[in-house]
């Protein structure tokens, strides 16, 4: 009996060892998920496809004539999508096993020109595959920038959106993205502990 109760104990702790070890190596393998801004598209100010203009002296009379009626009625809606890259490293190669991961959940907030501006979550999950591929998450993004910088004169709106647009520079300029991700895991879905904060050109560390 008592070399049974043993047996018993000794499965038990065994059972245990392996638990935590799958705990801690899922948990390993989602804290290697890396993000970053790759870029922004379907851009428009009012109305303006702002695609393709470096300064304001690309826009067409009629466009000018929109954004200006609009800056004096004190409303410009913007719309854009946000595409983020998101990679899983977690291949089978470097000694981590190879994972695929879904994102069910990426409530995120939006900083613009070191403003906070709004927030969200994804519409539907995303699915990474452990591949070191780049999957790109797309993020709707609706604001009226004169109520957001109502204390920037007409120019400097307009400047603004096409820094936000990536023209003026290459990459999608004074933006960042602040998200805390919720990954389904064997073991159920599981959030990081705290924000990643996502630029352009880096991936989050």
């Amino acid at each position: 009996m008592k070399k049974l109760k043993l047996f018993i104990l000794l499965l038990i702790v065994f059972a245990l060892c392996n638990i935590s070890c799958s705990v801690y190596q899922t948990i390993v393998n989602i804290s290697r998920l890396k993000f970053k801004l790759a870029n922004v598209s379907d851009y428009t100010v009012c109305g303006v496809n702002i695609a393709n203009k470096k300064s304001i002296n690309d826009l067409s009379p009629m466009e000018a004539i929109k954004l200006t009626a609009s800056f004096v009625n004190k409303s410009m809606p913007s719309s854009f999508i946000l595409n983020i890259s998101a990679v899983n490293p977690n291949d089978g190669k470097g000694g981590y096993p190879s994972t695929n991961a879904t994102i069910v959940a990426f409530p995120w907030r939006l900083v613009i020109d070191g403003k906070e501006t709004i927030t969200g979550d994804l519409a539907q999950p995303v699915a990474v595959p452990g591949t070191g591929q780049e999957t790109v998450i797309p993020i709707r993004i609706t604001i009226d920038l004169y109520k957001l910088f109502s204390n920037k004169e007409y120019e400097g709106i307009i400047n603004l959106a096409m820094n936000l647009s990536g023209n003026s520079n290459g990459n999608a300029s004074k933006i960042v993205i602040y998200a805390k991700p919720k990954v389904a895991t064997p073991l159920g879905n599981i959030s990081y502990p705290q924000e990643v904060k996502i630029v352009s050109l880096e991936y989050s560390k």
